[in-house]
């Protein structure tokens, strides 16, 4: 296990991401935002919003791993739909490299396009957090934007969602807890410090690594620990592998603060740029 702490040049978050929509002339759709009142109870909770129509998000996911979270999620929410589009087979090594290579143009842009014509989105996710925080703050820019015009819908990335999900709790101090080298690490938490937050520990555990959606609740639960600064507002766990979204209500109450999980974010995210705002109970802070 590696242990830092970074601190950013700013204490409020007053980063550049944007939200990426397809180019003038692209052929974009138009979204409505459904707002509604209370439906039924799922595993998970309550939702208390009730769709008209079903919200499609394309989930472009590398490898396997916990993508079958989207699966389970979309159960939970009352019209709602995320398909998994996978855009790689292979293992997914932890090196710069070839997180690099699972991100570039010619991967993603047909992948996006085959989730817009087969299961018609309303918005598309590159759902991996190191093959887009890799390519820096730019580069995640440049990742949407492919995804956006070849799928003709709005388009983002799990690390985007990260940004965003922080900025909406209006977190600025934050903890990590990583599956990956130091070094790969070290480029998530440039991302979120350029985007102005403040990263006030990090815990990098690589030898997890491929392993990580094999992980048990309990080992989880271990990896992200429980000693963090007194005035840490959230904890942020980076890896779209890990199965988490039904330990983060529980997690948030052990913690006694905001939990931030990868498919989490990937998926509330990807929701709010279809249109779909509900609130749901048993998916942490970020959904209420």
């Amino acid at each position: 296990m590696s242990t830092s702490s970074f601190s950013s040049v700013s204490d409020s978050p007053t980063g550049s991401l944007s939200v990426i929509r397809p180019l003038a002339g692209a052929g974009g759709r138009r979204h409505d935002t459904a707002r509604g009142g209370p439906a039924g109870e799922p595993a998970t909770g309550s939702v208390t919003t009730v769709s008209e129509r079903t919200h499609t998000v394309a989930m472009l996911y590398p490898g396997h791993g916990a993508q079958d979270e989207y699966a389970w999620l979309a159960e939970q929410l009352d019209g709602v739909n995320l398909p998994v589009e996978h855009t790689w087979r292979g293992p997914t090594l932890h090196d710069v490299e070839s997180l690099l290579a699972l991100g570039t143009k010619e991967r993603l842009a047909p992948a996006a396009l085959r989730a817009a014509r087969i299961h018609g989105a309303d918005a598309v996710m590159w759902a991996c957090t190191s093959g887009s925080f890799v390519y820096g703050t730019a580069g995640v820019q440049r990742q949407a934007r492919w995804i956006a015009d070849a799928a003709r819908v709005p388009a983002s990335s799990t690390s985007i969602a990260f940004v965003e999900a922080l900025r909406a709790l209006r977190v600025t101090r934050i903890a990590v807890a990583a599956t990956y080298p130091p070094a790969v690490t070290g480029h998530f938490v440039h991302l979120l410090t350029d985007e102005g937050f403040s990263v006030a520990s990090c815990c990098s555990r690589p030898r997890i690594g491929e392993h990580a959606d094999a992980l048990s609740a309990e080992q989880v639960r271990d990896l992200i620990g429980d000693r963090f600064p007194a005035d840490v507002q959230a904890v942020v766990v980076p890896d779209t592998a890990l199965h988490t979204l039904r330990l983060i209500d529980d997690l948030e109450r052990g913690l006694d603060k905001i939990v931030l999980t990868a498919n989490q974010v990937t998926a509330w995210y990807g929701l709010r740029l279809a249109g779909w705002h509900g609130r749901v109970e048993g998916l942490g802070r970020l959904f209420l």
